[in-house]
């Protein structure tokens, strides 16, 4: 029986290694995020995500009791689709005990801000265990009868995207535990630049812990670097941390993701205007939440009608159980169509704080200053300050910012 274990296992490990490279097509930049591996490189060879680099990290898994931080994103690509880590660990007779769940649950379906439950995932009959409820970081019971932490989660580089958080706080539990930490490295999609405000350490929390500026332009892989060789583990501690890298990937690459990385972050343009449109998420603006066009336009009912010739009415729907401006008929702009953006822009929100009918109703206020990571950009919006006039403040902590990144990134 043992014989026949480890040659059902080989097999299996070979026949996902092999057909992971199998998989050549491009998918349209706008169409909905699809199911298949997307992208190739400008020299024809596919990008490889750390989770299909089996062979790198099996036996590091091997023997051990295995704690995986998991959603829908955490897959293998194979030459027709893909199968899901965990999936494909449990075939490689890997002994997982529990999955971790992030913010909208292991497969997905919980809308942002919605507390994740703990319960059993009805596929394997294995324990989910919530990092978006009363916990968000895996307490020394819960990681007891664990001997390694995996975490395999597509991010999209942005720092109020709240992945990274529960990265570092796995990596804090696990290092006051003494289990290893394993990163399955993926592309990130706002990797080609650095740009917004840096969150400021009075106003760090879930929505941005360290002080990164709001786009950082690193991958889960290199960012799970910085965190624990900078000192930002709880009592500067660190953690055993192994990272899988990617291969044939640098960050200027424009990378489709396969799998929507979260309900309202739909398509391409959606994750690439998230960095810029995601500020009105601390305003009473929606932002395309409760239409098909998440975080591709925004409106309101109390912007000028005069100055929009765009409108539409938000209803609940998959991902926004109560949107903003709930069936009410939003005067915006759509931005569907906007070529990729290299850079945070602030004239939106400007343009829509200067056409608000009645400007006490725009913010709120302490929702802004977590996604902002300051008071002062708010203070500056309303002071009547231009987009360049804003940006230029930001750039002495980027530049900061820059020079500590050199030291971690893992590609060109």
């Amino acid at each position: 029986m043992a014989f026949l274990s480890s040659f059902k296992s080989t097999v299996f490990l070979w026949f996902l290694i092999v057909s992971s490279c199998g998989n050549t097509e491009k998918q349209p930049k706008n169409n909905t995020v699809s199911q298949n591996n997307p992208i190739e490189t400008p020299q024809n060879k596919p990008i490889i995500v750390g989770a299909n680099s089996i062979d790198e990290y099996i036996g590091m898994l091997q023997g051990k009791k295995v704690g995986v931080v998991a959603n829908l994103t955490s897959v293998i690509f194979k030459k027709n689709g893909h199968t899901h880590i965990v999936d494909s660990l449990l075939a490689l007779d890997i002994d997982i005990k529990k999955v971790f769940a992030p913010e909208h649950g292991f497969r997905g379906q919980a809308d942002a801000g919605e507390k994740v439950k703990d319960g059993l995932d009805t596929k394997t009959g294995l324990p989910l265990i919530s990092l978006y409820g009363k916990n968000r970081k895996p307490s020394s019971a819960l990681l007891k009868h664990v001997d390694v932490v995996l975490f395999d989660i597509q991010d999209v580089g942005v720092r109020f995207y709240t992945y990274i958080a529960t990265l570092q706080l796995v990596m804090e539990a696990c290092a006051e535990n003494n289990i290893p930490v394993l990163v399955l490295d993926r592309p990130n999609p706002n990797a080609h630049y650095v740009d917004g405000p840096t969150m400021e350490k009075e106003h760090t929390g879930f929505l941005g812990m360290t002080t990164i500026p709001l786009v950082y332009g690193m991958t889960i892989g290199e960012y799970a670097k910085m965190i624990n060789e900078e000192g930002w583990l709880a009592d500067n501690a660190k953690a055993d941390l192994t990272v899988i890298p990617l291969k044939n990937y640098s960050h200027d690459l424009e990378y489709s993701l396969p799998i929507r990385p979260s309900p309202n972050l739909p398509n391409d343009t959606a994750i690439n205007l998230y960095p810029s449109l995601g500020l009105f998420e601390g305003t009473n603006i929606n932002a395309g939440r409760g239409t098909e066009f998440q975080f591709q336009r925004y409106g309101a009912s109390f912007l000028d009608s005069t100055q929009y010739h765009f409108k539409y009415r938000p209803k609940p729907n998959f991902g926004s159980k109560s949107p903003k401006e709930n069936d009410k008929v939003c005067y915006g702009a759509n931005l569907s169509e906007i070529p990729r953006m290299k850079e945070v822009s602030l004239r939106w929100i400007i343009d829509a704080y200067t056409n608000s009918t009645d400007k006490s109703k725009f913010f709120n206020t302490s929702g802004f200053t977590k996604h902002a990571g300051t008071e002062k950009l708010q203070q500056q919006i309303e002071g009547g300050m231009s987009e360049a006039e804003i940006k230029a403040t930001w750039q002495s902590d980027l530049g900061n910012f820059k020079n500590i990144r050199k030291k971690y990134l893992l590609y060109e």
